[in-house]
């Protein structure tokens, strides 16, 4: 029998239920079991209204953008560069031009490290941090290689937080490049990447912000962090896969010389040479994501219909109401306790692998993430070479799910304790 305690309720300021409706794969069922989804960290569920934009895009209005010399592809430019315009407003960002599609973080990144290999030279150096993902730290160290630069990870504390003392040792005459993520998607913790831009900034650092967990919790300003860069994937906010944004101050963009060669991105080509587009289409060659980016500007308005202080009252209480819950499964671990998290816990129990708890729980209908999470040094860090179960929560989950996953955690404990 559980021994959850129910949970105290009171009048709901968010109404997750009516939000639940919203999201049409949320009401199937899973080895018979009502899906409980709880991997938002790796990929967030789409609204309907997600839905029915990259539909009615397919059905109404599909055409190549930009050049178009019918209504279709007027049409298709129109919403293409729309969503645009949504994405420069969700960022805060001065100027549309400024936001160039992706294909999602990871190219973003390589996008970013490819432009400034210019700038770097041998003995330059790199901080990132020891809880990156490996999107944000294989495309520094490919830099490195090239240029001669060094890359230079910065601590993490036990308790799952940058240690900032590492922070302004490594912080010198040599740094070249700041890339750090606002949220770890493998512990939750926010980072304060303001501070550390302002820092970094009175050395002359470019500053980078890999913004793929941080955007589905919180929305961003980039103007008030004053990062050069920042990124993120649209499955993460809710939106399609295949699509990503990267933000860059226009100057830097200016300076950076393509990703990629080939159609959009171009003024005019001859064999004698090639002029370049301007800005945001310099580094969009060919044809674009142009339904996803429909489907990103869909997600984005839809997130504006919410109440976005009670949408992250709510997911700080699922947050609570989990940590609430640990001490109720014998031998239950929390990696990461930072207080200033995102609803996200990563944990172990001893006694067992965290791939047979996440496949555990799928009998049960509860969906997680079990391994490193793409963040091998910081699993490394904490000797953990299994890597950890990892439940990560959004806005359209409940209090009764948290429980259902501690009492399903209960009843494999008990399986094999």
């Amino acid at each position: 029998m559980s021994t959850l305690s129910v949970a105290k309720t009171t009048q709901p300021l968010f109404d997750v239920y009516a939000v639940r409706r919203d999201f049409p794969i949320l009401s199937q069922q899973v080895n018979g079991k009502p899906l409980v989804y709880l991997d938002n960290g790796a990929s967030s569920q789409r609204p309907e209204a997600v839905l029915q934009a990259m539909d009615s895009y397919y059905r109404e209005m599909h055409s190549n953008v930009h050049r178009g010399a019918h209504t279709l592809a007027d049409r298709a430019t129109t919403a293409f560069e729309g969503a645009r315009k949504k994405v420069q407003q969700f960022l805060n960002a001065p100027s549309a031009r400024e936001i160039i599609w992706t294909r999602g973080t990871t190219e973003a990144i390589n996008l970013v490290a490819n432009g400034l290999a210019p700038l770097l030279k041998p003995g330059d150096e790199i901080l990132l941090s020891q809880m990156e993902h490996h999107a944000n730290i294989v495309p520094w160290q490919m830099l490195a290689e090239r240029t001669g630069a060094k890359v230079l990870p910065i601590d993490v504390t036990p308790e799952g937080e940058l240690d900032m003392d590492s922070f302004h040792s490594l912080l010198g005459e040599r740094t070249r490049v700041l890339a750090i993520t606002h949220v770890s998607n493998a512990l939750g913790t926010v980072n304060p990447v303001a501070d550390m831009v302002a820092k970094a900034k009175t050395q002359g650092v470019i500053t980078l912000v890999d913004g793929a967990q941080a955007v589905g919790h919180f929305q961003p300003d980039v103007q008030a962090l004053d990062c050069d860069f920042y990124v993120f994937s649209a499955h993460k906010l809710f939106g399609p896969t295949g699509i990503g944004v990267l933000y860059g101050r226009a100057a830097l963009l200016e300076a950076m010389p393509p990703w990629q060669g080939g159609g959009e991105m171009i003024e005019r080509v001859s064999f004698a040479g090639t002029t370049y587009n301007t800005l945001p289409y310099k580094f969009e060659a060919g044809t674009p994501a142009i339904a996803e980016a429909v489907g990103l500007g869909a997600a984005i308005d839809y997130l504006a219909t919410l109440d976005r202080d009670a949408m992250e009252a709510a997911e700080s209480g699922l947050l609570q109401r989990a940590n609430e819950l640990v001490s109720s499964v014998p031998g239950m671990t929390i990696i990461g306790t930072s207080p200033n998290k995102v609803p996200l816990i990563s944990f172990k129990i001893d006694g067992l692998h965290p791939s047979d708890i996440g496949t555990l729980l799928d009998q049960q209908g509860i969906a997680i993430r079990a391994g490193h999470h793409c963040a091998m040094p910081l699993m490394e860090y904490y000797g953990l070479p299994g890597g950890t179960a990892r439940a990560s929560f959004a806005f359209y989950n409940t209090l009764e799910e948290v429980e259902q996953l501690f009492a399903a955690l209960q009843k494999i404990q008990r399986l094999f304790a």
